[in-house]
Parts: C-alpha cells; sequence; structure tokens
C-alpha cells in the first residue's frame, strides 16, 4: 500500500492510494470464504472505493481458531510484559510514520475532514497504544492482608479470545481504545470495524504484523453486523466481546452473551449529551464555542455530542445569537481541503436518517438555522449545521440520538430545573455545565447523571482518564488504567503454609 510524505494535493493522492478490501487473519490477507464482497463507496463524492470482504460465520470460525491457538500456545501471551511493551510501542511508532496515508483512508471511507483526521485521530490512536503499552509492565499484583499460615494473591490474567466491534465515527480511535488495552494484558483478538469504515483496521492489522505481533494475535473481519457481527456475538469459543456503536445493537450484544456462553461483555453506547450553561456564566462565548463545536465537530456524528442545549433564560437569547454565527462558520466542505471543519455524512443511509429526524423536529420545534441538504451535486452527502430552538424535553429530538449536525435548544429558569431537565433521559454518557460558581459547579456535577461531566469545558479528552456511561450508554470503561478491567479476570489464589 502506498505511503504518503507530507502531502498538499490530498485529492490527487486519494486518485493513486492503493486500498486493500480483504480481511486479515491468522497473520495473512484473504478472501471471504464465501467469495461475496461488498461496496465500499466515499461518503466525500460517492465513488466506490474498493470491494471489501463480506464475512460470516465461516470466516469468525477461522478467525477464533487462530487466536484461540494463538492464546493458547502463548506466543503473545506468554510474553514478559517488556516484550509486549516494546512490539506496541513499535506499532505506534508505525501508525505515525503511516499517519498521511491512515488519515486519508479514514477521510476517504467516513467523510471527516483531513484536517481532523491528520491532528486528531491519527495522534490520538498512536498516543494511545504507547500509553497501554508503557502501562503493562508497571501493573503490580496483590496480597491479601491474611493471617500469618496464609500467603493469598490476587493476580490479573488476560481473557482469552476478545471480539471487538468498532463503529464508524472514529474507526481508528475507538479500535485503539480497546485493543491496546487488551493486546497489552496478552489477549488475543477478533477485530470487526464498520461495514461502513473498515479500512484503517485492515491497514492497521498488516502495521501491527510488521510492528512483530505474532501470527494470530490480532485478526480483522470485514462485513455486516447481521452476519459477522453476530457471529461474534454469539459465537462460544470468544470470552468476551467489547463494543462501540448504539444503543439498540449494545442490547443485541447483551442478547447474545446470554444465548451463548456468558461471555464478559463491555457496551459503550448511545448519549443524548445536556450541555448547561447557566446565568451566572462570565464567558457566553467561549460556552457558546463549545457548546458549537460539541454538536457539530465531526459532523455532529459522536456518542457524546452536547446535542442538547440546555439555557437558563437570562442569558439564552446571547448564547444562542452567538452559536448561530459559529453555525454559519462551520458549513459543509469537501473532506479533501485541510480548511474545511465540516465534512461528508458517513453515508446515504444515515443522511437519510438524519434528515427524518430533521423533518420531525420542524414538526415539534422552531427552526432556527439549517436543515438541509448541501453540496448535493457532488454525489456526497452533506447537511448544514441545524439548530432548534423552543424544544420540549419530550420531543423526539431532544430523546432520540441523531447523530448528526442538529442541536435542540431547551430554554430552562436556575440550575436545579436544568440538572433535571439534563437527567431525564434513557442516556448518561456525557453533560456539561458552565458557572461562574465553583459550588455551584461541584453540585451540579454530582447531581448530573453521567460518565462523563464537563465543567466549564467540553469534550475535554485524556487517555489517562475513564470514558463510559451510566444507563443505557453502557457497561465498562474505555481509556485509563480503568480499561484493563474488562479484558483481564482476577483470579485469587490461596496458599496453606505448613
Amino acid at each position: 500500500m502506498t505511503k504518503l510524505a507530507n502531502p498538499v494535493n490530498w485529492a490527487e493522492h486519494a486518485r493513486t492510494l492503493s486500498i486493500q478490501g480483504q480481511s486479515f487473519i491468522n497473520g495473512q490477507y484473504v478472501h471471504a470464504a464465501s467469495g461475496q464482497t461488498f461496496d465500499c463507496i466515499s461518503p466525500i463524492d460517492g465513488r466506490i472505493l474498493t470491494q471489501v470482504a463480506a464475512c460470516t460465520q465461516v470466516d469468525v470460525d477461522q478467525a477464533v481458531v487462530a487466536a484461540r491457538a494463538a492464546f493458547n500456545d502463548g506466543r503473545w501471551r506468554g510474553l514478559p510484559p517488556a516484550k509486549r511493551k516494546a512490539v506496541l510501542l513499535r506499532l505506534a511508532e508505525l501508525i505515525e510514520q503511516h499517519g498521511n496515508e491512515l488519515a486519508l483512508l479514514e477521510t476517504l471511507d467516513m467523510g471527516k475532514p483531513i484536517r481532523d483526521s491528520l491532528s486528531i485521530d491519527i495522534p490520538a490512536t498512536a498516543r494511545c497504544f504507547r500509553w497501554y503499552a508503557e502501562a503493562v509492565d508497571k501493573l503490580y499484583d496483590e496480597v491479601a492482608p491474611t493471617a500469618q499460615n496464609i500467603l493469598a494473591t490476587i493476580t490479573r490474567e488476560p481473557l482469552g479470545v476478545c471480539g471487538v466491534i468498532v463503529p464508524w465515527n472514529f474507526p481508528l480511535i475507538m479500535a485503539a481504545w480497546k485493543l491496546a488495552p487488551a493486546l497489552a494484558v496478552g489477549n488475543s483478538i477478533v477485530l470487526k470495524p464498520a461495514e461502513q469504515s473498515s479500512l484503517t483496521a485492515i491497514r492497521l492489522a498488516a502495521l501491527a504484523a510488521e510492528a512483530g505481533l505474532p501470527e494470530g494475535v490480532l485478526n480483522v473481519v470485514t462485513g455486516f453486523g447481521v452476519d459477522a457481527g453476530q457471529a461474534i456475538g454469539l459465537h462460544e469459543d470468544i470470552d468476551g466481546v467489547f463494543f462501540t456503536g448504539s444503543t439498540a445493537v449494545g442490547k443485541y450484544i447483551l442478547q447474545y452473551s446470554a444465548q451463548s456462553n456468558m461471555k464478559k461483555v463491555g457496551l459503550e453506547c448511545g448519549g443524548k449529551s445536556g450541555h448547561i450553561i447557566l446565568a451566572d456564566c462570565g464567558d457566553l462565548e467561549a460556552a457558546a464555542e463549545a457548546a458549537a463545536f460539541g454538536i457539530f465537530f465531526n459532523q455532529g456524528e459522536m456518542c457524546s455530542a452536547g446535542s442538547r442545549l440546555i439555557l437558563d433564560a437570562p442569558i439564552r437569547d446571547a448564547v444562542i445569537e452567538k452559536v448561530l454565527q459559529f453555525a454559519q462558520q462551520m458549513q459543509p466542505g469537501d473532506p479533501l481541503d485541510p480548511t474545511t471543519r465540516l465534512g461528508a455524512m458517513v453515508d446515504q443511509t444515515h443522511t437519510e436518517r438524519v434528515m427524518d429526524y430533521i423533518a420531525s423536529g420542524k414538526q415539534e420545534a422552531e427552526l432556527l438555522v439549517g436543515g438541509k441538504q448541501v453540496r448535493i451535486d457532488t454525489g456526497g452527502c452533506y447537511i448544514e449545521p441545524t439548530v432548534f430552538d423552543q424544544v420540549s424535553n419530550q420531543a423526539r429530538i431532544a430523546q432520540e440520538e441523531i447523530f448528526g449536525p442538529v442541536l435542540a435548544v431547551i430554554t430552562v429558569n436556575g440550575v436545579e430545573e436544568a440538572i433535571r431537565v439534563a437527567n431525564e433521559s434513557i442516556y448518561g454518557l456525557a453533560a456539561g455545565v458552565w458557572s461562574d460558581n465553583v459550588n455551584t459547579l461541584y453540585q451540579a456535577a454530582r447531581a448530573l447523571k453521567a460518565g462523563v461531566v464537563y465543567a466549564n469545558c467540553y469534550d475535554a479528552d485524556d487517555i489517562t482518564t475513564p470514558f463510559g456511561g451510566y444507563k443505557q450508554s453502557g457497561i465498562g470503561r474505555d481509556k485509563s488504567l480503568h480499561a484493563f478491567d474488562k479484558y483481564t479476570e482476577l483470579k485469587t489464589t490461596w496458599l496453606k503454609i505448613r
């Protein structure tokens, strides 16, 4: 595959890029057993990028056999942590060295601006692998405080074969959040990327092999959720499934676990995050910019998007005016243009879904800006930043996850009503609150039912902090040392000393 070096004309490099569409099983690229493929279509302009292997149960079985063999013979699990660390550090270096290529694949595949792929996704992916590599040889086991004639140890062991299913909005980053800790502690992996965005996962597998990851340790099966995804969820020889995506699919993963071998499940699912700005916020400019960025970044295709903007009545008009100004500045453009801030939706199906929500919003609320598809002549999938005002918290656009650049503005009177409205949701992934009163911030943070609360900021991020949600936003946490809990088993060993 072509390696790019400091490109200037991204469109030209896109035309000459060699793209791999096969799955990766037991250390090599292979076609689906059935020979079937599906078109990989770029949402930028509708072009067919390549044919991707349409894997099914047979291919998942082959990947699991390879992963189980690698786990059982200890070719990876049995290495000292320092040696696994060295391989993952080398993988992080290769990700950076091939950053232009990976960024271009990401943009072509799912439509995000190349500036974001290059400056956010690639560095965050490399940083994630590097951080878990550095962490794994610093994890210590425990000795319990038992009687003098008893030695009781508590040790972590790798889970085994992990099924990993990742979404299309941040293909590389979401894969890294799961692969890095799972690999660091010695697991073998069967990874299924979203069918809308398979390309970087396919390429990552080859880079991992080049870094020294043994055959069979990381396998990538491409295909559709109803085929490859369901096969992973129901597989009797997979020890855990770790998923990021919609709450609806997350519930299927739970069912698959119950129907098969009660495999361990980790879920990071949907969100409908409340972003509160209170009357005593002294920097409305910063708050409004964060509100706009929190919903329009990545085309609104973010599980933690601040899609409900909850405004205290005294400052609502001022904030809305500023948000609309930012919306006007973030119009969709060519994702391959380095100046573009808002790219394409992931595909036509999702575009139609978002437009259906916009149509619903027009019946439920007041449309202030946006609400239309644009750049239709390109053949791509683009939607304007859209803001609705006078939204009831019971409205469809306030309760259901849209996953697009659609903001619902809700007006409240005071912090207590703001918190109540924010918590009136089946989701609990993230929330934000702005105030110049530290007591208000602290009390609100404690009262908000969310896994992540942003105080006087939004969408702050670091690999050292856990990410996950309350309620129907998921089970377990990605990132930080807490992620190791998902990919390990705890073993207690009692030794009675004579």
